[in-house]
């Protein structure tokens, strides 16, 4: 099995997606439904269900994304893309390991920034004509979030800037005329999408931007690429933030009375990453400036969380903590900023959200929310005692998708 992300090409996409879903009522395996509306204007949008995939591996594959759509998903972060990319990004195999929690040792897309961007289109277009032939839902009722970091620096580079310019306005881009030639080129996939309405796919397929840090980054620095993003790219922009935040003495307790005493970590990475006062301030003054350009500003809880290697689950020395554990954290950081800003933040929440915590998250005012270490733990990234020796052990080309019906009709 490859330990390389393989991108289907457009055609077979699209000609496996459509067939698929009329002779199986399935999308990569994913059974299709459309979900209960419960819609949320967000960002300029409206939604048909505030949940979607968080960005993590499974959002960088077209096909990932377009099962996720068929699953109910209406909002999908795509995963981070950042300056270096494709073969020069070190990722050690495997990267991965879920069995009750779960730890990373990846960050941003292993794709080329030019190839995410191109399943990233391959997506949205393809999602646009489900929607509207198989009546899925709304073909207006989802979004893409793309997501960047982790300098100034990079922000700036050619290739990023580009990539943030292509997600604006994807019509500026070679692949976006070819891909619409080739969904006329086949007419007979369709009953009733018609020429019109492929014409009338919006190229516009982000307004909306994560900010990814890395851990230490200075406040300053911080500070520069929001404004950047919010007066030079005009994006919502959301930030997102580090479960630090809640302070080393309430991370250990937390975690010591649910059961994760056996988590490492120290008091270094908690001085070392934002200090909630200057979080505060910080977001105080660059929210009054998305105010000001009409734009919103809010938070993304959380990012991972890093804690020590120490029975050899993954390469290295430090590992990055999400899933069950991460909630605790997560829930936490959003009540210091929510009580802070007196409910007036927005908060968009990633931190370990499951079907036994959603509604709940949902009901408390946070919105949106998205999922990956339960998707990551359903298919071929799973590592557990017991399986495969590490030296085997591969991230497969794609992630097996779970469907997330039952967290609405309930």
């Amino acid at each position: 099995m490859s330990d390389r992300m393989n991108p289907l090409p457009f055609e077979t996409l699209l000609c496996t997606a459509v067939n698929e879903l009329r002779e199986r009522n399935t999308l990569f395996g994913v059974p299709a439904v459309r979900p209960k509306a419960c819609p949320v204007d967000f960002c300029g949008g409206r939604v048909e269900t505030p949940i979607g995939p968080a960005a993590g591996p499974h959002t960088q594959l077209a096909n990932n994304l377009i099962a996720a759509y068929g699953a109910g998903g209406r909002i999908f972060e795509l995963k981070t893309v950042q300056i270096i990319d494709g073969e020069d990004l070190p990722v050690d195999k495997p990267c991965i390991y879920v069995s009750g929690e779960a730890y990373n040792v990846e960050w941003s897309t292993e794709l080329t920034i030019g190839q995410a961007a191109e399943e990233y289109i391959k997506a949205w277009i393809v999602i646009h004509l489900l929607a509207r032939e198989f009546d899925l839902g709304d073909p207006e009722g989802f979004q893409f979030h793309m997501s960047v970091g982790y300098d100034l620096a990079g922000l700036q580079s050619e290739k990023v800037d580009r990539f943030i310019e292509t997600m604006k306005d994807a019509s500026c881009a070679p692949v976006w005329s070819l891909y619409l030639s080739q969904v006329r080129a086949h007419p007979e996939l369709f009953r009733v999408v018609n020429e019109d309405y492929v014409n009338s796919i919006p190229a516009k397929i982000c307004n909306t931007v994560t900010l990814s840090t890395l851990h230490g980054c200075p406040v300053g620095e911080i500070r520069r690429m929001i404004a950047y993003l919010l007066e030079e790219k005009g994006l919502n922009t959301f930030v997102k933030c580090n479960p630090t935040l809640v302070g080393y003495d309430a991370a250990r307790q937390v975690l010591d009375e649910n059961g994760y005493g056996y988590l490492t970590f120290d008091r270094e990475g908690f001085d070392r990453d934002l200090q909630p006062d200057y979080a505060v301030e910080l977001l105080t003054d660059l929210k009054a400036l998305a105010d000001s350009l009409g734009l919103t500003l809010g938070v993304k809880l959380t990012n991972t969380f890093p804690v020590a290697i120490r029975n050899g689950e993954l390469p290295g020395e430090t590992m990055y903590l999400s899933g069950k554990p991460l909630f605790l954290l997560s829930i936490r950081t959003a009540q210091l900023l929510s009580r802070a800003f007196g409910g007036t933040l927005p908060v968009s929440f990633s931190g370990g959200i499951d079907t036994h915590n959603v509604a709940q998250v949902l009901s408390a005012g946070i919105a949106p929310v998205t999922v990956a270490t339960l998707l990551l733990q359903q298919g071929g990234t799973k590592t557990s005692p017991g399986s495969a020796p590490k030296s085997r052990r591969r991230s497969p080309p794609g992630w097996t998708w779970r469907p997330w019906t039952s967290w609405w009709r309930r």
